[in-house]
């Protein structure tokens, strides 16, 4: 499965606009591209008639296949658009059932659920950590996009909505694809003031990011535990779970993407082959 990597891409919030207006404007900017691009690429390709009619294929096939709008289009952009007369956007591969997640605690939900998963690979971080904080990112647009979050403010979830600079302890996970360790926020130099000043005032001193991990090795994601207090080294077991549960939730995720997501493409591309 192609995936895209997080890569340092730093995007400022709107010119001429500070503090809260200029994150809510970066945030808008950053989540209508993605969809934006995946409409342009349907219109162009498929010689579609508008934007809205590229609009209604892809929430068509996100609602059918119970995919958020922004992960279905994301897809779209990155794998290659298929030949005018194939059958399906992606050809038909071996597929099994999605693979074991014994890290995590499901609690009866599908182990089909995406949903489900990310909200378990998120509450399985925090009890291994011992914190009630923490958020889910996901690798979209070669940014990291808050997914799942709790105990965090709506300042400190708007400000890190998408990450797009090495500035946090999630930014350098990624690029060094390692768990990460702020000990003090107050002091470490991974931050900016900025970034330092919003996440103390949520409450967190402390932080630790773990990535998603594919079976080729791509960061997929990161999903990362705050704490009310500075920290001390985390202990080898708790490492070791964590780097578990890392790589579980990735080869889940690929498995999700070469099968779900698969499937809302190739149903988007037969309703757009034959929607006259």
């Amino acid at each position: 499965m192609p995936v895209t990597e997080y890569a340092n891409s730093p995007a400022a919030p709107t010119a001429g606009t500070t503090g809260q207006q200029g994150t809510d404007e970066r945030n808008r900017r950053l989540a209508r591209a993605g969809v934006a691009r995946a409409e342009h690429l349907l219109r162009r390709y498929y010689r579609l008639s508008s934007p809205q009619e590229s609009f209604e294929l892809l929430r068509d096939a996100s609602q059918r296949f119970n995919l958020k709008l922004h992960t279905l289009a994301d897809a779209a952009v990155r794998l290659p658009v298929p030949e005018a007369t194939a059958p399906r956007w992606v050809a038909r591969r071996p597929r099994g059932g999605p693979p074991p997640v014994p890290a995590l605690e499901l609690d009866g939900a599908p182990p089909t659920d995406c949903g489900a998963v990310l909200d378990a690979a998120l509450h399985g971080t925090l009890r291994i950590t011992d914190t009630g904080m923490g958020n889910v990112q996901l690798v979209e647009n070669r940014l990291l996009r808050m997914v799942r979050h709790t105990g965090l403010n709506q300042r400190f979830t708007d400000y890190f909505a998408f990450v797009d600079s090495g500035t946090t302890s999630c930014a350098q996970a990624a690029e060094e694809v390692r768990q990460v360790t702020v000990k003090d926020v107050g002091s470490s130099d991974v931050f900016d003031e900025p970034t330092r000043h919003t996440i103390l005032q949520a409450g967190s001193r402390a932080c630790h990011s773990v990535p998603l991990v594919s079976p080729g090795g791509a960061v997929i994601g990161m999903v990362s535990a705050h704490h009310e207090r500075p920290l001390h080294e985390l202990a080898p077991q708790r490492l070791a779970a964590l780097e578990r549960l890392g790589g579980e939730v990735g080869r889940w995720l690929v498995w999700h993407h070469n099968t779900v997501v698969v499937d809302a493409l190739n149903h988007l591309h037969v309703r757009a082959v034959h929607r006259h």
